[in-house]
């Protein structure tokens, strides 16, 4: 097996790399919390400018028609800099009504690709406690829409978004025109900065097509899943490679306090927790790539992504001891972007329980090589 990058896949990887680090420091994170900003609209344009945006839209919608490798690399690079910036959901989204949507709605996924609409997608309501809030029936127009989304990311900047809608017995993507006069916007900011609005839709009369058919939600969700976890693993990633700098420098009792055993022993706890949650996003997206089922393989990388988020944010918090809850120093923000990301995935315990539920259903276990596909091979 070779698990080497293609010379395109590491060029991208370097161009986003390069790209983040370049221009979202720690100097420029502290000038954009005060600025009241929805999102970092310059690194925005540049994301724009060099195709960031659009890889995952297909070709023929005016995108790169690249897969979750390639964007799982990016995104690595954006969580290793905390970049405020909509790259997973705008393309995502976009990539979704380009594969599912008919009439009106498929070509907003062209004008996404050309950086003419911004396009937001909230998958939270799937794992939400009060589950779903909006409801679509069929009417002589089409659908009549009522209920509420919470906290969609910039839903106060997008022009539309795919949501979860209940329609009858069944779970649906809905296209919601944020513009419409039927819905009403509420703006807040969660704890790492993302601008979120919560939607209220009254008597909202939208075409058939905008109820996008069944199979779309389960294409979109796994992809969703890598997505979230590919930004907290560089958001871990980087949380471990400034708590090591610290503890290799910070003295306590006359000694660094990184030659403790126990603070050693913490965060090799840590490094296995990421590289586990590393390798079963690997495989998720090569999964996704290569066109195989992937259900229990994104709920378990949901879950470790959940879990190495918390165990990595506890461990960096402890041993950075009084100054991890200084808010004038960086490391506080690494901790708010993985409890953040921990929620969109719907935390370890109800990931968990979707993954036994999967498991009970089925008698293959999905991480092991005993599937059709491989019988094949």
């Amino acid at each position: 097996m070779d698990f080497q990058l293609s010379e395109d896949q590491r060029a991208i990887e370097q161009m986003a790399d390069s790209l983040f680090s370049d221009n979202c420091d720690d100097d420029y994170l502290r000038q954009w919390d005060s600025s009241g900003e929805a999102l970092m609209a310059p690194l925005w344009a540049l994301c724009l400018e060099t195709g960031l945006h659009a890889l995952a839209i297909p070709e023929g919608e005016g995108g790169s028609g690249l897969g979750m490798t390639e964007l799982m690399l990016v995104l690595q690079a954006q969580g290793r800099s905390l970049a405020q910036v909509p790259l997973w959901r705008h393309q995502l989204a976009a990539a979704t009504l380009a594969h599912f949507a008919l009439g009106d709605a498929a070509q907003l996924a062209a004008r996404a690709a050309r950086g003419e609409a911004l396009l937001s997608l909230s998958l939270d309501s799937l794992s939400a406690a009060h589950g779903i809030e909006l409801q679509a029936s069929a009417c002589a127009e089409g659908w009549q829409v009522n209920g509420q989304v919470a906290a969609l990311a910039l839903g106060g900047q997008a022009q539309a978004a795919l949501v979860p809608v209940r329609v009858e017995d069944q779970v649906r993507l809905l296209l919601l025109d944020l513009d419409a006069p039927a819905v009403r916007r509420v703006a807040g900011v969660l704890s790492h900065g993302e601008a979120i609005t919560d939607v209220q839709v009254e008597g909202l009369l939208v075409s058939a097509d905008r109820v996008l058919p069944a199979p779309a939600l389960a294409w979109l969700e796994p992809r969703a899943i890598a997505a979230l976890a590919a930004l907290q693993l560089g958001v871990s990633a980087e949380h471990i490679r400034r708590t090591v700098d610290y503890v290799g420098e910070r003295q306590q009792f006359d000694r660094r306090i990184g030659s403790f055993q126990a603070v050693q022993m913490s965060m090799a706890d840590a490094h296995i927790a990421l590289e586990t949650l590393r390798s079963t996003l690997w495989q998720l997206c090569y999964r996704l790539d290569a066109g195989l089922p992937a259900p229990s393989e994104a709920l378990a990388t949901a879950y470790l992504a959940c879990e190495a988020g918390h165990r990595i944010g506890h461990v960096a918090q402890h041993v950075h001891g009084g100054i991890g809850v200084d808010l004038s120093y960086p490391i506080h923000r690494f901790l708010y972007w993985s409890r953040a990301l921990g929620i969109a995935l719907g935390g370890a315990a109800a990931c968990l329980e979707r993954l036994g539920d999967w498991l009970s259903d089925n008698d293959k276990l999905g991480w092991k090589y005993d599937l059709e596909e491989h019988q094949a091979l």
